[in-house]
């Protein structure tokens, strides 16, 4: 690995300066993939439990990467209670729990169909899941926010907007869409009008 110095006198791997000037927003949304991919591996292990389990600490470990990118301070306590807070909300709102993963996960302990099901289920859960988690995060952090001053109804909007970008495969809906207190304020006023 090539070295360089530094005007401190300090050394400095290339690559490690090259990743440094790279946008933040750009290697957290590179992490986020990244991680994405593994939870939807993750959700090919056989054993019911696990699957959700590993999952769980492969977004921990996104949650840890996205704040090094952003130079938050990181708690693993803080990052379990926001990441379950979030999958919540970010799975079917029928769900409003880990429920849909849970049951996709036991539902491989039937013989043959069982783990077809799961088989099919958990991966598509898990990698969405982990991508609409990592997209809030970079969302929060690029403002400003860290794990202590997170607030999940700040970001309701923002979440259903990148939940339906996943269901329709585009890129293109609602764009625009930024979470915080005037999206909240814009989904109750629709809220109220009905």
């Amino acid at each position: 690995m090539a070295q360089k110095m530094t005007e401190s006198g300090a050394s400095e791997s290339a690559s490690g300066s090259a990743e440094m000037t790279r946008p933040r927003e750009e290697r957290a949304l590179e992490e986020v993939n990244r991680f994405s991919l593994w939870s939807g591996a993750a959700g090919f292990i056989p054993i019911p439990l696990v699957d959700v389990a590993t999952v769980a600490g492969v977004q921990l470990m996104m949650l840890r990467r996205l704040s090094e990118i952003y130079e938050v301070p990181f708690s693993e306590n803080r990052g379990k209670s926001v990441i379950a807070s979030l999958a919540g909300s970010v799975l079917p709102a029928s769900t409003a729990t880990t429920g849909a993963m849970t049951v996709g996960s036991l539902i491989k302990g039937v013989p043959v169909i069982g783990w077809a099901v799961g088989a099919v289920t958990m991966p598509v859960l898990s990698a969405g899941a982990t991508f609409v988690i990592g997209k809030v995060f970079i969302q929060h952090f690029a403002s400003g926010g860290t794990l202590l001053d997170f607030n999940l109804p700040d970001y309701r909007e923002f979440i259903k907007v990148q939940k339906e970008k996943l269901n329709t495969g585009s890129g293109a809906a609602g764009a625009s869409a930024q979470p915080g207190p005037t999206a909240q304020s814009a989904s109750e006023k629709a809220a109220a009008d009905v």
